[in-house]
């Protein structure tokens, strides 16, 4: 079954095909590690985390990288504050972005660089650079020289003078053109920084991602990612420095782009106070329904964020338990789960997750199906078996179903509210009083209070809420 995907570079869905299909090569931009990462930041993971799965379904040996970005201004404010070396702030929190991932059942990457361990290679490019006429040193910086690439701004879609005149660069009088971006800049005995050509300083931020993933993945990769926010100047400059310091070679083939979170309908931002850490979510959230919620718009467009939108992520999740659970004495067969086409295809399709997990659900019916027919003797236990492991089979391609059904039921070892079984019970509550049963209403409702639910028959029909303690 073919892959095709959409090329930021060409604006048009392409059939994926890879330079050497033995060594398929990705790379996504990781987190700069100085804080907790919110959830806009959990997006791109999530997304090629999956991308990454259906590759490794195509392909014998898939190559994917996540750099790390732990040499940064941010970085060393935050370490600056806290007196402490940065080292101190990278480590903590790239190992706390490496568990939030976890959290949300993205897998490790192949290869996890890091800027401050490829100093060398950073400092061999620029020099390329340099030795090619693309760069230029000034007042112990390093800085590439756009005008020398004329492609520049053909990611953007913008001519250069437009890209130059929308990016707010600061010109400094050291720069030729007010759109030069710097390679390497001088560090004060204050900051990090290392011996180099030009003095002792630092890389800048997109020379690092250049050197990276030339370093682990070759000079032309398959697949560059990231999200849309990083489209310029970012990835705009990644490819004007590594087109260049390779001899005019392709640097990324197909270029990915995932949309940004909003939050209630508003921009995630720290100065509207509505910027969500996924650390804190994690304690308060089922982390399956987050990275359900992260998958259930498609990738390429914004995706709102609320409350309302993980309870339903919850509820859908407990729907799809709750067969698991059913079938929980029906025992899998040898070997591996089963791809199910249709979720394939549709993740196939430019990673077209929202057709995914509605094929997903279609599944699960047919496993409840399933199941319900062998119990009441007019279906096979074959056929259930084989609902389950198409079930379990799309989940993992989607990194959903990872648990034991108990276990979801019982988050945090104490049972937790199965909505649509509480719905369930209240209908059949209401059924039994339609015709006078209520010996049968009555033991509805004391087994609700057994489960801690509380009922209130109204106007409008019958409201529940849990009770605490």
């Amino acid at each position: 079954m073919p892959i095709s995907l959409y090329n930021s570079l060409t604006h048009r869905t392409e059939p994926f095909a890879p330079l050497d299909p033995e060594r398929v090569t990705m790379y996504l931009c990781g987190p700069t590690v100085y804080n907790y990462v919110h959830i806009g930041n959990a997006r791109g993971p999530v997304v090629f985390d999956v991308l990454a799965r259906l590759l490794r379904q195509h392909y014998p040996h898939v190559i994917y990288a996540r750099n790390i970005t732990d040499v940064d201004d941010k970085i060393n404010a935050a370490a600056q504050e806290q007196g402490v070396p940065i080292g101190t702030i990278t480590e903590r929190f790239a190992q706390a972005y490496r568990e939030d991932m976890a959290g949300l059942g993205v897998a490790p990457p192949d290869i996890e660089p890091h800027a401050t361990t490829h100093i060398g290679p950073i400092i061999t490019m620029i020099e390329s650079l340099l030795d090619s006429g693309h760069a230029y040193a000034a007042e112990g910086h390093v800085l590439f020289d756009v005008g020398s690439f004329p492609a520049y701004g053909e990611l953007s879609g913008r001519d250069t003078e437009e890209l130059i005149a929308g990016s707010r660069v600061e010109v400094a009088p050291y720069k030729r053109s007010p759109g030069d971006f710097v390679l390497w800049k001088p560090s004060t005995p204050d900051l990090p920084g290392w011996d180099s050509p030009w003095g002792i300083g630092r890389p800048g931020w997109h020379i690092e991602c250049s050197a990276m993933s030339a370093a682990h993945l070759g000079d032309t990769i398959d697949i560059h990612a990231g999200g849309i926010d990083l489209l310029f100047p970012h990835h705009e400059n990644e490819i004007a420095q590594s087109t260049c310091a390779h001899g005019g070679k392709v640097f990324a083939r197909w270029w990915m782009h995932n949309g940004m979170l909003t939050f209630d309908g508003r921009k995630m931002s720290k100065s509207l106070g509505n910027v969500l850490l996924v650390h804190e979510l994690l304690k308060r959230h089922p982390a399956e329904a987050l990275r359900l919620r992260l998958l259930s718009g498609h990738y390429r467009q914004p995706l709102d964020w609320s409350d309302s939108a993980i309870q339903q992520a919850v509820s859908t999740l407990d729907g799809w338990y709750r067969v698991l659970r059913d079938l929980a004495d029906v025992e899998l067969p040898a070997g591996g789960l089963p791809v199910p086409e249709r979720v394939e295809a549709a993740l196939c399709d430019d990673l077209n997750t929202p057709q995914a997990l509605a094929e997903l659900s279609v599944l699960a019916d047919a496993a409840r199906q399933a199941r319900n027919a062998a119990v009441h003797g007019i279906g096979s236990l074959e056929a259930a078996v084989q609902a389950k492991a198409a079930l379990l089979g799309g989940g993992a391609l989607l990194g959903l179903l990872q648990q034991d059904a108990e276990a979801w039921f019982k988050r945090g070892g104490e049972q937790v509210v199965d909505a649509a079984h509480i719905d369930a019970l209240l209908e059949e509550r209401r059924a039994a009083r339609a015709t006078r049963d209520f010996k049968r209403a009555d033991a509805i409702r004391d087994e609700l209070a057994a489960m801690n639910i509380a009922i209130e028959d109204g106007a409008q029909g019958t409201r529940w809420s849990v009770q605490k303690g």
